[in-house]
């Protein structure tokens, strides 16, 4: 069948634009459609971890990201009251640094980009079904800016609409490794308040994150456990100032600053999806979504883009039919994702330590190699995995008697 486009990718922001702008690179009739306009807000971590900073450096976009004045994070620091853990990540790609742009400055790079790649690119377009034929994803219907009905067609039809994926909802995908709401937050941003790097302070059942955006805004997110989400939520102004008296010191650091924008947050569910079927793939949150504690959607965001649009290119040139192309993406994607989607919905049950990990996090507290490794973690540059094999925290538990 003679289709007008070899993929139409829905939703721009930093799953679907990444995603839509590599194929277009390689030469492939790409459609971008979303519902919104660009540039435009939505929820979100902001971070930029070194693994996502390596891949705008390699599409050439990162110097647009750094010109827009946000600010590097060089340095990672966790304060969990009785010991505190400081380090610089270990670099991938001559990257380390952390990046918070705000996502109305992100996002319109990343779809101009995929604009300039030859992608075409339609805002305020709204998906409402998906055409199927002979059990397969042949295309899209829909509506658009102005409410015109339309129908496209494409050999594959990418979801890249987030965790609510309307694209997930039509298809029905399998879910696995799914673990419930974890911790419920609200963010905000504010002025005159000064950060060293990516600051995170871990209290029993109480959390928050501090990290410079664009405008020398600072955004800080502030996060319950999801079981006290409703008391959190009678009062998010004075529970969030609340909280931050757990450390004197940094509340008096917001005292002296100026919010300067509302609250926005809440909560989300922990999954995998299978991110593939017949005419269809998923990428980004909507294949698979986990708590932003360790603020690890758009980096992951960006990694999803790469695997899956090798994986097109190799299914498209005849490399491999469409299945093994995608299972292959698929077992890449969960290689990658599983590590730190259980440290991640560990830390975010926002629970004390055990004595045995209080005991190491002790030992890693001063000793230099160990917290860099350590907040290497969050960043993506040093696996769960490979940090906590038995014969590493032998070494670490060894240095700290001696």
């Amino acid at each position: 069948m003679n289709k007008e486009f070899d993929v139409i990718v829905v939703g721009a922001r930093c799953a679907g634009a990444p995603t839509a702008m590599l194929l277009a690179r390689k030469g492939y009739r790409v459609l971008l459609v979303d519902r919104a306009s660009f540039p435009s807000d939505t929820v979100s971590t902001h971070v930029i971890h070194a693994p996502g900073v390596a891949a705008l450096n390699r599409w050439g976009l990162l110097d647009s990201v750094t010109a827009t004045g946000c600010p590097p994070a060089r340095t990672y620091s966790y304060d969990f009251g009785p010991f505190s853990i400081a380090g610089t990540p270990r670099p991938i790609e001559g990257q380390s640094a952390a990046y918070a742009p705000r996502r109305m400055v992100l996002d319109k790079i990343l779809v101009d980009a995929a604009a300039r790649a030859g992608a075409e690119v339609r805002e305020g377009f709204t998906v409402e079904d998906l055409v199927v034929e002979h059990g397969e994803v042949v295309g899209i219907r829909g509506r658009t800016a102005g409410g015109s009905p339309v129908e496209e067609r494409a050999r594959v039809v990418i979801g890249a609409d987030g965790r609510n994926s309307h694209i997930a909802k039509l298809v029905e995908p399998q879910h696995y490794n799914e673990k419930p709401m974890l911790q419920w937050s609200y963010y905000t941003y504010w002025s005159d308040l000064p950060v060293d790097g990516f600051e995170i302070t871990i209290r029993p059942d109480r959390g928050w994150a501090a990290i410079g955006t664009n405008d020398g805004l600072t955004m800080l997110v502030v996060g319950w456990p999801f079981a006290e989400s409703a008391a959190y939520k009678t009062d998010v102004e004075g529970n969030y100032l609340k909280t931050l008296e757990l450390s004197p010191a940094f509340a008096a650091r917001v005292r002296d600053a100026t919010r300067v924008e509302r609250f926005a947050g809440g909560s989300v569910p922990n999954f995998f999806r299978r991110p593939y079927g017949r005419g269809w793939v998923l990428v980004g949150d909507a294949g698979y979504n986990k708590d932003p504690i360790t603020a690890q959607g758009m980096s992951d965001a960006f990694s999803d883009a790469e695997l899956c649009s090798a994986a097109l290119d190799e299914f498209f040139c005849g490399v491999h039919p469409f299945d093994e192309a995608m299972s292959g993406f698929q077992r890449t994607r969960d290689t990658r994702a599983l590590p730190i989607y259980e440290f991640t919905t560990q830390l975010a049950t926002l629970e004390q330590p055990p004595p045995e990990m209080q005991q190491l996090l002790g030992a890693i507290s001063g000793n230099r190699d160990a917290m860099d490794e350590f907040v290497s973690i969050t960043a993506g540059t040093v696996s769960p995995v490979d940090f906590f094999d038995p014969r590493h925290i032998g070494e670490i538990m060894g240095a700290a008697v001696q």
